[in-house]
């Protein structure tokens, strides 16, 4: 099975609960899109089941956006393949805890 590495931000409360420091790297199965990654990501860090997309739906939970590229994915389809320079890991795709408020 053909592999990429993937890098992976993730917000602070994430990392937290995933016990990580900084960046993650993934391997994540060819073709690479969103659900992919999240599927990888889920798999190493099982804790992280239910944080990111719903158990049910896999739709993005409130409050969380996807970038990469200075590009906001968050409301492209889950299976569109990602920009080029994710898939080279030249750029890192973000997982970003929005802000709500006025």
């Amino acid at each position: 099975m053909n592999t990429i590495s993937i890098r992976v931000e993730l917000p602070a409360h994430l990392r937290t609960l995933a016990q990580v420091h900084g960046e993650v790297t993934l391997e994540v199965a060819a073709p690479v899109t969103l659900r992919s990654v999240l599927d990888a990501l889920e798999a190493r860090y099982p804790m992280l089941l239910g944080t990111i997309r719903d158990h049910d739906t896999q739709q993005r939970r409130p409050f969380l956006r996807f970038f990469a590229c200075e590009e906001d994915l968050s409301h492209e389809s889950p299976d569109a393949p990602l920009p080029e320079a994710v898939v080279r890991a030249a750029e890192p795709l973000l997982i970003i805890g929005a802000i709500a408020g006025g």
